[in-house]
């Protein structure tokens, strides 16, 4: 199976690129751009893809591939920072534009150049650079510029080197994934061979192979991740795994219940509930930071699950369900350039002084991928399409100091906008697909009227996203009677709350998440 490696220069959308090319069927890895030539070698790739990245080529310690790369004679398409990199350390000229672009705009195709085959010759892209390529290597040639930018992509066929200077990879360049269709098909000559059946089959003899027969106990949260990381556990492990829900008092209404009915009664799986909500609520008592939710979060969850495997015999492993935009958001991707975005309590909330090895199945997977995978494993709808749900629970999404009080108000707020938006969906009110709906505590109370007596209530927000991959979203217009009927109930059925807001902002510059 050819395999295609992505060199990590920084960008906040390099996972975008991997989740592109999986969605093309070839397999792909992300590497940091500072990886040795040998182990790119030891990899074996059919094709480099060089991200973008914050950085400009003229800053002292601006990352750079290892030089044996230029030499490898596989193909490369450079991305943004990744075209810049590529001209200016093989004999081109890269300086800061007249014009700096960030955001939509309009290339002109001036030659096919290996991407844009059977395209029209102007075509919207996603743009994001101060610098642009002044002047290409010796046999480069450009084949499509902007008004501002004179090398908007450009082409070395005998080197089968391309450069694109907008991200092909986002949603905004409607056209980006036909134009890495052609890098991989027509211009690398490989084929789409990898699939979710084999990766699950792959993943499940892989997990044998390095548990052997040890136990693991899996950190089951009834969310999309966390239940089909549980089953493909299960399916390497049977009675080996040992799931446990802890019940932190952050989850939504009705969650527990359901956990043990598709689990325990539905899939026979050995489930343990764990009533923890004391501890959980005694750490983030007086906490608002939400960094240190999450973290505080994450050393509970822990210390619950290492309580538990002491009780199993040789239990020696942790499952989590942990996925790329995790890994992405939380930490400088394997010690690459990467910004930090935020903490994740599955990866960066983890104490140093771990007992347990990590296990996890679906480490390098997106969260589409992952319903995919969901349905390769037969499990039913209601989990696979169920919407993201973060780790930390209600934590993150009551602002300012958590206490049960507040977290069972905003769980009585949260299954009304679940029930009216999910209602608006089938009645066609809304169209979908939805990525997720919610309701947020703000640390926000206000003057209201109610019975004609005076309120100093709190304020609910009201968050409604569409979105593909959770990397970028946008906010979902909801029609004026949805959002009447949403507040209309919240203020009268939820004791303590005057007044409803709405969430008007996309991500980015926002997250999905308000902590």
């Amino acid at each position: 199976m050819a395999r295609v490696l992505i060199l990590d220069f920084g960008s906040q959308t390099t996972q975008l690129i991997a989740r592109r090319v999986r969605e093309l069927e070839v397999y792909c890895e992300i590497v940091p751009c500072t990886t040795p030539l040998a182990k790119i070698k030891a990899f074996d790739p059919a094709a480099i893809i060089l991200s973008g990245g914050p950085a400009s080529v003229h800053e002292a310690g601006s990352p750079r591939p290892d030089r044996g790369l230029w030499s490898l004679g596989v193909p490369l398409l450079g991305i943004c920072y990744g075209l810049q990199v590529m001209s200016e350390e093989n004999g081109g000229k890269v300086q800061p534009g007249r014009a700096r672009e960030f955001g939509r705009a309009r290339i002109h195709v001036d030659k096919d150049g290996g991407l844009f085959a059977g395209l029209p010759r102007q075509l919207d892209v996603w743009m994001s650079h101060g610098d642009q390529v002044a002047a290409l290597p010796a046999g480069m040639v450009a084949t499509a510029h902007s008004d501002t930018c004179p090398v908007a992509a450009a082409f070395d066929d005998k080197r089968r080197w391309l450069g694109v200077q907008f991200h092909p990879e986002v949603v905004h360049t409607p056209d980006g994934k036909s134009m890495l269709a052609r890098f991989l098909f027509d211009v690398c000559g490989l084929a789409p061979s990898w699939k979710m059946g084999s990766f699950a089959a792959d993943k499940v003899a892989e997990i044998k192979r390095t548990v052997g027969d040890a136990r693991a106990v899996m950190a089951l949260s009834g969310g999309v991740d966390s239940s089909v990381a549980a089953v493909l556990l299960h399916r390497a492990m049977g009675q080996h795994l040992t799931c446990v829900y802890v019940d932190s008092g952050l989850h939504r209404l009705g969650e527990v219940e359901a956990l043990r009915q598709l689990f325990v009664d539905d899939l026979k799986m050995d489930v343990r509930i764990f009533d923890a909500s004391d501890r959980f609520m005694a750490a983030l008592e007086g906490v608002t930071d939400p960094e240190q939710k999450r973290k505080r979060i994450g050393h509970i969850f822990i210390d619950v699950f290492q309580e538990v495997a002491k009780d199993l015999p040789r239990c020696d492993w942790l499952g989590q369900g942990t996925l790329y935009p995790d890994v992405i958001e939380s930490v400088s991707f394997h010690g690459g350039p990467t910004a930090v975005i935020k903490s994740h309590h599955n990866v960066g909330g983890l104490p140093e002084k771990m007992h347990l090895k990590l296990l996890e199945p679906l480490r390098e997977l997106f969260k589409d991928e992952v319903r995919r995978l969901g349905k390769e494993l037969g499990l039913p709808d209601a989990v696979v399409q169920r919407q993201p749900f973060p780790g930390p629970g209600l934590a993150i999404r009551v602002l300012g100091e958590v206490t049960r009080a507040r977290c069972d108000l905003l769980r009585q707020a949260d299954a009304v906008v679940r029930v009216e938006i999910e209602a608006a969906l089938a009645r066609g009110e809304v169209q979908g697909p939805l990525w997720q709906w919610f309701a947020v505590l703000l640390p926000v109370r206000s003057v209201g009227v109610m019975g004609d007596a005076r309120t100093y209530d709190e304020t609910v927000c009201v968050r409604c996203v569409k979105s593909t991959d959770g990397m970028t979203a946008d906010w979902v217009e909801l029609p004026h009677a949805v959002l009447s009927r949403i507040s209309n109930r919240i203020i009268n059925e939820v004791r303590g709350v005057n007044r409803v807001v709405y969430d008007v902002s996309s991500k980015p510059p926002s997250t999905i998440e308000w902590e």
